[in-house]
C-alpha cells in the first residue's frame, strides 16, 4: 500500500506528520510489517525524534543552522545549499517496524516532515508492507 500526501511549509520547521502515518496503518489493516515515509526532495527531509517537548524541534533547528550555515563559498546557483546539507544530514526517509497494528515507536518517538528552503508545496509518500503469512 502506497499513499502520497501535500504538505504547503514555512521557510524552515519540523511538521509532526505521526498522525498521518498512524492514520494510513489503521487503514491499511496490517498487523505486522514495515512502514517507509520517504521524502522525494533534496532540501526536506524525514526523521524521527522525540515529539514530547517543542523545544527539540527547537534545538535541532538551531544546531542544523548552526552545523551548516549559508556561507558565501557556496558555488550552487540556487543559493540553497545550506539546505541540501541539513536534507542529507536529516536523511529522507524513516522506516519503522509494525507491530500488532502499532508502529513501533518509542514513547517519546514522532515522525517529522523536516523543511530547510521553504516555503513550498511538499510531498511525501508512506508506503506500508505486509509480512507473509
Amino acid at each position: 500500500m502506497l499513499r502520497e500526501f501535500t504538505l504547503s511549509t514555512e521557510r524552515t520547521g519540523m511538521t509532526n506528520i505521526t498522525p498521518r502515518v498512524r492514520e494510513v496503518l489503521r487503514e491499511s489493516g496490517i498487523t505486522s510489517g514495515i512502514c517507509v515515509v520517504y521524502c522525494p526532495h533534496t532540501t526536506a527531509g524525514i526523521t524521527i525524534n522525540e515529539n514530547a517537548d517543542p523545544d527539540v524541534v527547537r534545538d535541532m533547528l538551531f544546531a542544523l543552522e548552526r552545523t551548516y550555515p549559508d556561507r558565501p563559498e557556496f558555488r550552487h546557483a540556487e543559493g540553497n545549499s545550506a539546505a541540501h546539507l541539513k536534507a542529507s544530514a536529516t536523511g529522507s526517509s524513516a522506516t519503522i517496524i509494525v507491530h500488532e497494528g502499532q508502529l513501533l515507536l518509542g514513547t517519546w518517538q514522532g515522525v517529522y516532515f523536516c523543511e530547510f528552503d521553504g516555503p513550498r508545496k511538499r510531498r511525501f509518500y508512506i508506503k506500508l508492507t505486509e509480512d507473509p503469512a
